[in-house]
């Protein structure tokens, strides 16, 4: 059996239990998410992101960079872009957009502030 050493997450992206996605407000049960680093005090850190075929998540702003990478499936952003896997996103912070998929998507969040 292998164990995972306390400083390292192993997390098996296909099979990985997600939980409810309610970042933007309120419950989008056709959008599961699984935090990895994330912390919602600072806003900042990475997570998993499922969306079902048909999701759309709600517009929102970003505070600080929000970085995302597409895993499976496509996306389309807000102003029509077909994002594919393989594409890396970045957003920069007072940035507003909402996405949704016709195929489901999962993607690799990262979140973080940039420095002083």
């Amino acid at each position: 059996m292998n164990k995972e050493p306390a400083e390292r997450q192993v997390v098996a992206s296909a099979s990985a239990a997600l939980l409810p996605y309610d970042m933007e407000g309120p419950l989008q049960p056709e959008i599961g998410w699984l935090p990895l680093s994330y912390d919602r005090e600072r806003g900042q850190g990475s997570y998993l992101m499922r969306l079902q075929p048909g999701a759309r998540t709600i517009a929102h702003d970003h505070p600080g960079y929000e970085d995302f990478v597409i895993l499976e499936g496509e996306l389309i952003d807000s102003d029509g872009r077909v994002l594919r896997q393989g594409d890396f996103v970045s957003y920069r912070p007072g940035s507003r957009h909402n996405s949704w998929t016709r195929t489901g998507c999962l993607i690799a969040v990262f979140e973080w502030q940039p420095g002083p």
